[in-house]
């Protein structure tokens, strides 16, 4: 079998608007948030397996939901590209990436983590929900090809979606 790369795209979860004047660079998580992102969290431990590196928005919101998702990945990297992106700044950030690594997680906001998602899962997503993760595998060994390479979206999940029949536990 071929080898191959695994993708996460995370849109950040539900972040709070209780302080008007607040930058938007420092909007917290609300409580549902702070409920929602450990519950994806451990979706993706049982799915398996976590990424081995994360690439977060230095954005507040974003550094809470990677530090509720409690994965435990040792290899995150903050990148200021990341906040208020564009899908193009987000695929070239994907295509830098080291080989070594099989798989990643980038954890972004909307409106380019969706498109990017739709991009490369080759499924129309029109709006990834706050705490959404997108599992996005791709045919390829280099993930400079990222671009051009049979991928599929392998997961959808986000917090309100409701479990699959026998998948509860």
């Amino acid at each position: 079998m071929a080898e191959t790369k695994t993708l996460y795209l995370v849109r950040h979860a539900k972040s709070s608007w209780a302080e008007p004047g607040i930058d938007d660079i420092d909007r917290p998580l609300n409580a549902r948030g702070l409920h929602d992102a450990p519950e994806m969290g451990r979706r993706i431990k049982r799915r398996g397996p976590v990424p081995e590196l994360i690439l977060c928005s230095p954005a507040r919101r974003a550094a809470e939901t990677l530090a509720m998702l409690g994965l435990g990945v040792a290899n995150v990297v903050f990148d200021e590209r990341i906040y208020e992106a564009s899908a193009s700044t987000l695929l070239a950030l994907v295509e830098s990436l080291d080989d070594r690594y099989r798989s990643a997680m980038l954890i972004g906001h909307n409106p380019s983590i969706s498109w990017l998602a739709s991009q490369l899962g080759g499924v129309r997503i029109d709006h990834m929900p706050t705490g959404a993760v997108a599992t996005i595998r791709l045919a390829t060994s280099h993930w400079r090809r990222t671009v051009g390479s049979p991928a599929e979206l392998v997961d959808f999940d986000y917090p309100k979606k409701p479990p699959a029949a026998g998948n509860e536990g």
